[in-house]
């Protein structure tokens, strides 16, 4: 549709959507959460309802103050120490879900292939060796360049567990169009085919 020339109010109706989509009662039944008066909860005290979830993680580190609050600026747990590889992956493996699909790949000749907790876990950790090898330390900035693959995922959580800073590349993208002025990489990092500067790219 040519929006040039619409009227406003008519942009408005079509913008408008009313309809509600009610899940079945198995789905409702199979939901982590199934308390219905949990928005009020949440409205009514949003710190203690937050920090009840956060409590369900892993904290190398506990939080000081739930929340600090100086419109428009928000800081949430400030003080804590969290890991985003451990809490996706590290505090499984010590559970029944040890042995549990984590990540379930499918490729476009329906190919298919399924990491546990125990997999991935191991994966993981091999991956954040290299990032090592090359130099990568906590605070480095990595540039992921792969296909929609297993090891993408890979890659992400390596970065999260070692405490780098990465950022996914889509791998159908060419590489021609990666910022300029960014062609630097860490010495020691491989780099194909170009990074920022102090960061290394991971590609297959």
């Amino acid at each position: 549709m040519d929006t040039a020339h619409v009227p406003s109010e008519t942009m408005a109706d079509l913008l408008r959507e009313d309809r509600v989509f009610e899940a079945g009662p198995e789905f409702q039944h199979a939901a982590n959460v199934v308390d219905p008066w949990i928005y009020e909860r949440a409205a009514a005290d949003p710190e203690s309802f937050w920090a009840g979830f956060a409590q369900q993680l892993y904290w190398k580190k506990p939080w000081d103050t739930v929340l600090e609050w100086n419109p428009p600026y928000a800081k949430w747990f400030v003080g804590g120490k969290t890991n985003a590889c451990v809490n996706c992956v590290d505090r499984h493996i010590h559970s029944p879900r040890r042995n549990k699909a984590a990540l379930i790949w499918e490729g476009e000749n329906y190919e298919t292939r399924t990491l546990t907790y125990w997999d991935l876990y191991r994966e993981v950790n091999k991956a954040g060796n290299m990032l090592r090898s090359l130099g990568i330390r906590k605070g480095d900035r990595v540039a992921i360049y792969m296909p929609m693959m297993a090891e993408a995922v890979i890659a992400m959580l390596a970065c999260a567990r070692i405490g780098a800073v990465h950022s996914v590349v889509f791998g159908g993208f060419s590489p021609n169009p990666w910022p300029n002025g960014s062609t630097t990489p860490k010495p020691g990092c491989s780099s194909p085919p170009t990074a920022a500067s102090g960061a290394a790219a991971c590609c297959p």
